[in-house]
């Protein structure tokens, strides 16, 4: 199965973060969202909260692909805002994202470059804030092992890139494991040998799952 689900990115949750530029104040918002539907829900809800704005500028991509892509200047001069949160989102190859730049003027004029700097900052803060994640062919397994080697298994998972969910302390300790696809091998392996081969192990299935990007770790 994970020759046919491929990697992409995409957000953690909705958030937002600001900044002032010139008296202009402007904030970045930016969330997950799986539809069109529901990108144009995100972009609504921010009008409506945001109703008094000068502007509520926008970009948004649809699908693993980015097989659909929108944006909107909203009022700001033709190519200064929407286009700009556009190219940071495609430069950052964040999927199924909406981004939202809303702006209160301060009553200085930016100018053009002064605007297509101010909305990319807008977007890249508003997508950090959000958190990048990779979403990952992801494999599930219920795992069981003795109390006395729970020790040794919490301590050889925190030097691998998996992460244990659903701990329940019973007649034994159960916990379900998740790891990424390619990654399964070498993580059932560890688990084997920590455990000198006593540990149930049952295959769930394979999902998609958040993942930290590279080189920021999991555990």
């Amino acid at each position: 199965m994970s020759s046919v689900l491929r990697p992409y990115k995409t957000l953690r949750a909705a958030a937002l973060d600001e900044f002032i530029v010139n008296k202009s104040r402007f904030i970045g918002h930016a969330a997950p969202v799986q539809s069109e539907e529901e990108a144009l829900r995100f972009l609504d809800s921010i009008r409506r909260e945001f109703r008094d704005a000068t502007h509520n500028c926008y970009a948004y991509t649809i699908g693993a692909n980015m097989g659909v892509m929108r944006y909107s200047d909203d009022g700001e001069p033709g190519g200064t805002a929407g286009l700009p949160m556009m190219e940071v989102i495609k430069h950052q190859q964040v999927c199924n994202c909406c981004v939202v730049v809303t702006r209160y003027f301060g009553g200085i004029l930016l100018g053009a470059g002064g605007l297509v700097r101010a909305y990319t900052q807008g977007c890249a803060i508003a997508l950090k804030a959000a958190g990048v994640v990779v979403m990952e062919p992801t494999a599930s397994y219920l795992c069981e092992v003795d109390y006395p080697l729970w020790d040794r298994v919490q301590y050889a998972m925190k030097a691998l890139p998996v992460q244990l969910t659903d701990v329940s302390y019973a007649g034994a300790v159960s916990f379900t494991l998740l790891t990424r696809s390619r990654d399964a091998e070498e993580a059932l392996a560890v688990l084997t040998r920590v455990t000198d081969g006593r540990a149930e192990i049952l295959p769930e299935d394979e999902r998609f799952a958040a993942w930290p990007e590279e080189g920021e770790g999991t555990n």
